[in-house]
């Protein structure tokens, strides 16, 4: 993370932190769950010396920017309204968008609302997909991940997220959020460093990852 600036902005009543570094047309990066800011280092890092300002916002929720409390808060609407008063804070007009997941979801809806902000928009992992008027978005995923199941015969995490949704305590709540202990020895993989668990147990101990599944209760 050496080299990389970090500050708060105000976006659409909230704080949030932005890890950013360079000069020039703003590149600007979306995370998914359950990832931070931090997921974008390596890029942030190469287009910043290739004379781009790259940017990565922990977006709502997550990391050092603020988490409303409420389901309500994690539509669609607030996300894209807190890009966009965050594009406002960089005093620019365009950005080049790149954004991975959930983040691909927010940046598609970006792109809709405000598509004269996105000069160009790289999606990874997710194409745009059309609200249906015969269907709730949550019953038809939750649709095609209970076929997935019956397919495959294996249990997905997000079955969980999709047959629990109901107001009420966080599944995970602040303190050890993961179940990890970080003076453990444990088994990692080839792209992720002892620094970088670290890192983000750390951050996910200090909220807990309700606020992140948040933005699969409010998708309907």
């Amino acid at each position: 993370m050496e080299g990389i600036d970090h500050r708060i902005v105000r976006a659409n009543g909230i704080k949030m932190h932005i890890a950013e570094k360079g000069q020039g047309s703003v590149v600007l990066f979306l995370h998914v769950f359950p990832e931070l800011w931090h997921y974008w280092r390596h890029q942030i890092r190469a287009l910043s010396s290739l004379g781009y300002h790259a940017v990565a916002p922990d977006l709502r929720g997550f990391g050092d920017t603020e988490a409303p409390t409420s389901i309500t808060n994690y539509t669609y609407d607030h996300i894209v309204n807190d890009l966009f008063a965050l594009i406002d804070s960089l005093s620019v007009e365009q950005v080049f968008l790149v954004a991975h997941d959930w983040g691909a979801i927010m940046g598609w809806y970006l792109c809709l609302f405000k598509p004269e902000r996105v000069k160009a928009f790289v999606c990874l992992s997710v194409p745009f997909m059309p609200r249906c008027p015969q269907m709730k978005p949550m019953d038809r995923i939750r649709g095609e991940i209970e076929a997935e199941i019956a397919e495959l015969g294996t249990a997905n995490v997000l079955k969980t997220i999709f047959s629990i949704r109901k107001p009420g305590p966080p599944y995970f709540p602040q303190g050890n959020a993961f179940g990890i202990r970080t003076d453990a020895s444990i088994s990692l993989p080839s792209w992720l460093s002892e620094e970088g668990l670290t890192y983000y147990v750390t951050k996910f101990d200090q909220k807990g990852v309700t606020r992140g599944l948040n933005y699969y209760q409010a998708i309907d």
